[in-house]
């Protein structure tokens, strides 16, 4: 499974064509995505949403038929991310999930019981 982080906005705004394109599939030419563990996705999250409400956390099948998938290493943490090259179609998406930061704007995992497909 991965995750992608991106605004409840952004989400709801996608619904319409059924394919989510996250800003970085224009600037970078991929979708960043993250294992959902605490050294990948809470690393990036507290890294680059630190405080930031109104996000959810898409969870991702990578083998349901989809944009190319790669997996890439980061140089700086020597940790290998999986990146989306090309749109995220809904049916790919198994669930969606509030990602509200805690109290001093850090986060933490979600319950992973929570995985099972919701469909929002």
């Amino acid at each position: 499974m991965l995750a992608h982080i991106t605004t409840r906005q952004a989400w709801e705004d996608a619904r319409s064509t059924g394919i989510y394109e996250a800003d970085s599939l224009q600037t970078d030419g991929f979708i960043h995505c993250s294992a959902i563990s605490a050294e990948q996705l809470l690393a990036v999250a507290d890294h680059a949403y630190a405080g930031q409400t109104g996000l959810v956390l898409l969870l991702v099948e990578p083998e349901v038929p989809n944009s190319e998938l790669r997996y890439e290493k980061d140089e700086a943490s020597g940790q290998s991310f999986p990146h989306v090259y090309g749109p995220i179609h809904f049916g790919a998406v198994v669930n969606v999930l509030d990602f509200p930061p805690q109290p001093d704007g850090t986060f933490r995992l979600p319950d992973l019981s929570l995985l099972a497909p919701s469909g929002s």
